[in-house]
């Protein structure tokens, strides 16, 4: 096929022309080429991403507590130093008794080094009931921590509901 394509126009005429040998190993080397590139090309970098954070959504998974007569469950939804705060889903369940607790006055996050942040807000069902769901935020904590643990205080017949995720 080379050669019907060399005869065609006449490469084989034309002084310093390629070879057929030579046009097949510059069509082998594009082509190599292009594949080299496909596969090694430089990832799209987000201006808004934060280098320093590398914290994937599903390595922080659910946790759950089911100690006394209520079961707490608690899911980090969004905890990126992009985000505007920390927050962590919660859902309590019980079948004796009422949940008129206040979680914004009685959950406390703390980072490695110590520190304890109280929560800015809780967006979810009001206090009371048998099932209550909603989400408690955070300001999120700068730089990030090598960890975070959630505590829960006063839920049920539990004084204190410990939640911890590793973030490095």
């Amino acid at each position: 096929m080379l050669d019907v394509f060399c005869a065609h126009v006449n490469l084989k005429k034309i002084p310093g022309a390629f070879s057929p040998r030579k046009f097949i190993f510059a069509v082998i080397i594009v082509i190599s080429a292009v594949v080299i590139f496909a596969i090694f090309k430089p990832r799209a970098f987000n201006k808004n991403s934060s280098p320093s954070l590398t914290i994937e959504q599903t390595s922080l998974t659910s946790q759950t507590n089911s100690e006394g007569s209520v079961t707490v469950e608690v899911t980090p939804r969004d905890i990126s130093q992009n985000s505007t705060s920390w927050d962590f889903e919660i859902v309590l369940n019980t079948h004796s008794g009422t949940l008129d607790q206040d979680l914004t006055k009685s959950s406390i996050l703390i980072d490695d080094k110590g520190n304890q942040l109280i929560p800015i807000s809780w967006e979810g069902d009001a206090p009371q009931g048998h099932h209550r769901k909603g989400i408690l935020k955070f300001k999120p904590i700068s730089p990030t921590p090598k960890f975070i643990q959630l505590n829960i205080n006063w839920i049920g017949d539990v004084d204190d509901r410990i939640f911890k995720w590793e973030l490095e």
